[in-house]
């Protein structure tokens, strides 16, 4: 391969796109405001519950905060937080480049653990809402009022 990048471990791994281009589709991925977080917020401004979105001052800057229940919603997409259930087909691992993608997707569930235990300490409860779970509007309201109604333990 003519280009190559470097993994977020320092690794050079080979690219089949200029860096100019590779920067360009990598820029492109947005962390917030995605199809499924938006159907998310939707759903539950419907429901008549208020939030905040992406306070950066928790562990994991969280979708949805809803302080005054001391609750938290995460929407996560299945292929970048590998989502583990096995039948979820969102959350394959790419054929290619695997030396890349399982350490950089290991470390995005590693990272997704630890913020979600962080919270807990605070005493916060948290919510993990997957892509492909979304698909299942009266199931996903089901969820989320449940979650949303119980008391803070």
């Amino acid at each position: 391969m003519p280009f190559s990048r470097h993994s977020e471990r320092g690794k050079i791994i080979p690219d089949k796109f200029p860096p100019q281009i590779r920067s360009k589709i990598m820029s492109s991925i947005r962390s917030k405001d995605m199809a499924p977080e938006i159907i998310v917020r939707k759903i539950v401004h419907r429901m008549g519950y208020r939030f905040r979105l992406h306070r950066k001052d928790l562990p994991g800057k969280p979708d949805l905060v809803f302080p005054n229940r001391r609750a938290i919603i995460f929407v996560h997409g299945c292929f970048w937080h590998h989502h583990p259930d096995p039948h979820c087909k969102d959350a394959r691992l790419p054929k290619s480049n695997q030396d890349y993608w399982i350490p950089k997707l290991q470390c995005n569930r590693a990272r997704d653990t630890e913020n979600e235990t962080a919270l807990q300490a605070q005493g916060w409860r948290v919510l993990v809402i997957w892509e492909c779970q979304i698909k299942d509007g009266a199931t996903l309201e089901q969820r989320l009022r449940s979650f949303l109604d119980s008391t803070p333990q």
